[in-house]
């Protein structure tokens, strides 16, 4: 793993790592009835979602324990990225949550291309995990676009049904460090 969450850029996202200035936006989006929803999670109260927000900070960033960013588009907070292990399966997943007014032109996949490209080239991974909820339609279609494929499905305690998804994170034919669309790159400046 990084020692430091980096900044990373695709072509239109920015992935910032969370700042105290950024906390309003993040619970918006952690409060949001539909994001919570497809997340396949409760919306639980602000309080809990700033106190999860200020752990990002407090905790998850000064002991490394995996990289998380607010994605912004043109100087917007559009959602949320991370890339941290899973207790799925002995692997990292990656975790993306967009803002509903930013469904459906395609920042998805790019988030979710730039996370891979970090996963090889910044932590040595070969290959990346996703959980998507069964109803999911939207995701799961994304996800096989990607070349996500299903390795088995998980039920919770309350019967609800989710995907576990697995990608190389080289894609076939390219070396991990290839640039295109959905690439990613690290600034120099870690936050």
């Amino acid at each position: 793993m990084t020692s430091v969450t980096p900044v990373l850029h695709t072509e239109r996202l920015e992935f910032l790592p969370y700042r105290p200035e950024h906390e309003d936006a993040f619970v918006a989006l952690l409060r949001d009835e539909e994001v919570c929803r497809w997340m396949g999670q409760e919306r639980v109260p602000e309080q809990q979602v700033r106190e999860l927000f200020r752990a990002i900070l407090t905790d998850v960033y000064p002991q490394r324990r995996f990289d998380v960013w607010g994605l912004w588009h043109a100087g917007v907070y559009v959602g949320h990225a991370e890339v941290k292990p899973t207790g799925n399966v002995d692997g990292h997943e990656l975790v993306t949550a967009l803002a509903p007014g930013h469904w459906g032109r395609g920042l998805g996949g790019e988030a979710v291309r730039g996370l891979l490209r970090h996963a090889a080239d910044n932590l040595g991974l070969t290959e990346a995990y996703g959980m998507v909820g069964a109803d999911n339609t939207a995701s799961l279609a994304m996800c096989r676009r990607l070349g996500f494929r299903h390795v088995r499905d998980v039920v919770g305690d309350d019967g609800t049904v989710t995907k576990l998804v697995v990608i190389s994170t080289k894609e076939p034919g390219e070396p991990a460090s290839a640039e295109g669309a959905g690439a990613v790159t690290a600034a120099e400046d870690p936050v």
